[in-house]
């Protein structure tokens, strides 16, 4: 009898362990990005310049072995089972108990997943700090220095693209990532990055996602929508994101320099052209707005006109909207408090990156 007791008491602590551990994962994956708030230096020093790197390597090592998007799959997956499990809740051959619990227990691993391999980036510090440049007095005369200098860039360096230089343009952005990993601070090579094309490109495009980046596979996403003028800034996006770039302005800083500080005629052409849409979003309110308008040559004043047509016609604005709210919501719960309009901090970025490089 003092066996079998014994024996029913080791069951009973199993079953607890097997019921509890997500959840006690989950707690603790929660109070650590409580105290990474407190201290990002810890997060840059022992995570995103520590173990991130290696994470990054094996991940991505076995991912870009797939030619197909792992992430894509496995969500497809988890959304089904979700669903599925309801349906059989409904149709009572599944207790809702049961699956109440296995779908919780999913939703903290899948939480605490997120960050181990790769969510604690959003607690390292900015740019600015992590590579100690001087941040520069908001300058009118700044600004339309450097807008002049990206219209006169811009025109200088117009060009065609076509989807089969997207070996090409791949290579040479990781180049450039090499040639500029010392000034960006990144640790090149952090493993392997293999983009690849969203499974969902069509759903996706209609709600406006050019791409992103999987962290659970440590994969890099493009739409197969994408203009080809826009694939060599959006692909050095993302593949900012696989150097542990959680901040959307800093994916766009990165991307910017990586595209202008190459040698070749395309990746100039589209980062200087992805950032001339973000100064003039900005210049908007100058009383000779038009003027700048006027400086920019009509054929890039063409290429824009087709671009915003293009994507306009391939939005379907509800789903536009409800990907919006759902990004706003996931990059303010993550720390980025401007949300979307994160984007477009890329401005202040450029202007500071140009005042530390003495460009201007």
């Amino acid at each position: 009898m003092h066996i079998i007791g014994k024996n029913k008491w080791g069951n009973s602590i199993r079953k607890i362990i097997l019921f509890s551990w997500p959840f006690f994962l989950s707690a603790l994956v929660f109070l650590s990005t409580k105290l990474a708030i407190r201290d990002t230096g810890l997060v840059e020093h022992y995570y995103s310049t520590g173990i991130y790197p290696f994470i990054a390597k094996f991940f991505s090592f076995f991912s870009n072995l797939i030619p197909f998007s792992l992430w894509d799959v496995f969500w497809v997956l988890i959304i089904s089972l979700i669903i599925g499990g309801l349906i059989l809740v409904i149709f009572r051959k599944l207790k809702f108990g049961w699956y109440s619990l296995r779908t919780a227990q999913l939703l903290a691993l899948l939480y605490s997943f997120f960050y181990i391999a790769w969510g604690y980036n959003y607690f390292r510090p900015g740019i600015e700090k992590r590579n100690g440049w001087e941040s520069p007095k908001h300058d009118e005369l700044i600004f339309r220095s450097i807008l002049d200098s990206i219209i006169i860039q811009t025109n200088c360096n117009y060009t065609s693209v076509s989807s089969s230089d997207y070996p090409e343009i791949d290579s040479l952005v990781e180049e450039s990532y090499r040639k500029n990993s010392q000034e960006l601070g990144i640790n090149y090579p952090n493993g392997t990055r293999r983009p690849k094309t969203m499974l969902l490109s069509s759903f996706f495009i209609k709600s406006g996602v050019s791409g992103y980046f999987g962290p659970y596979f440590n994969e890099i996403h493009v739409n197969y929508y994408l203009l080809p003028m826009d694939y060599p800034f959006l692909l050095a996006h993302e593949k900012a994101h696989q150097f542990g770039i959680t901040s959307e302005a800093e994916a766009n800083l990165f991307a910017f320099v990586i595209c202008i500080t190459s040698e070749d005629q395309r990746l100039k052409y589209s980062g200087y052209q992805f950032l001339l849409l973000y100064f003039l979003r900005d210049a908007t309110q100058m009383k000779d707005y038009q003027d700048y308008l006027n400086k920019i040559d009509s054929r890039v004043r063409m290429d824009l006109r087709f671009r915003q047509n293009y994507y306009q016609g391939l939005q379907n604005k509800r789903l536009s909207k409800m990907q919006t709210a759902a990004n706003n919501a996931y990059l303010k719960v993550n720390h980025i408090e401007k949300g979307v309009k994160n984007y477009n901090q890329v401005v202040s970025l450029v202007i500071s990156w140009y005042y530390n490089s003495n460009i201007y």
